[in-house]
């Protein structure tokens, strides 16, 4: 894959041998966290416990990311079910992983034409959800935060990562664009009392809630 760059996303430069793509004609960028990993490129994801990201799993719904040295069959299918693109053993060989890499890369340009947020189905054609047979008027960000959102199935993302991915900046605002873009698209999903949707996290960002709190989304919205 000559002139293919990937971001090699763990807490050590160095690449071990078996796995350094390098051998196959890709660049690399090292990520040292989550947060300095490039969207735009596809991931190596260290799964190693001594170079593990501590944030990993602010990469949760990244499907262009492969997870290498999970040897553990639980642990694969906890990566996969968090939205990354592939999950394998330590035993696996650069010529491998570099061809797995590759059909992740060329998939950017096929993303799903449709998603689903909880009861909200998202039309990536039409940028907008829709509930209960009728579109949501969600504003592109509004509608770009519910898809990332979706894409992480239902494991937080936080504010850095949410500016990163949707903004497309990489410092804080001085202002509170998040939050207010956050508040109007609960007030659009609560006309279908399903407010809930959009959970704030205890430590920060936001997830998809899976259903209601204690309290019924129709109370929630009233």
């Amino acid at each position: 894959m000559r002139g293919a760059t990937f971001a090699w996303l763990s807490t050590s430069p160095a690449v071990p041998v078996r796995w350094d793509l390098g051998h196959a004609g890709w660049s690399m960028e090292h990520a040292p966290d989550a947060a300095s990993a490039s969207a735009a490129l596809p991931g190596v994801l260290d799964w190693r416990a001594a170079s593990r990201l501590r944030d990993w799993h602010e990469l949760a719904g990244r499907n262009r990311i492969v997870a290498v040295g999970v040897d553990s069959p639980r642990e694969r299918a906890r990566l996969l079910d968090a939205g990354l693109g592939d999950a394998l053993s330590s035993h696996v060989a650069f010529v491998e992983l570099g061809v797995r890499l590759a059909r992740l890369r060329h998939g950017e340009s096929s993303l799903p034409r449709s998603l689903r947020a909880g009861p909200v189905t998202l039309d990536l054609f039409h940028r907008d959800g829709r509930l209960d047979g009728r579109w949501l008027g969600l504003h592109p960000r509004e509608f770009g935060l519910l898809w990332r959102l979706a894409e992480a199935r239902g494991m937080p993302i936080t504010r850095r990562q949410l500016l990163r991915d949707v903004w497309r900046i990489e410092h804080p605002p001085e202002t509170n664009s998040l939050a207010v873009h956050v508040s109007r698209l609960r007030a659009k999903l609560a006309v279908s009392a399903c407010s809930w949707l959009v959970e704030t996290h205890p430590q920060g960002g936001y997830r998809l809630a899976a259903r209601p709190a204690a309290i019924p989304c129709e109370a929630q919205c009233a």
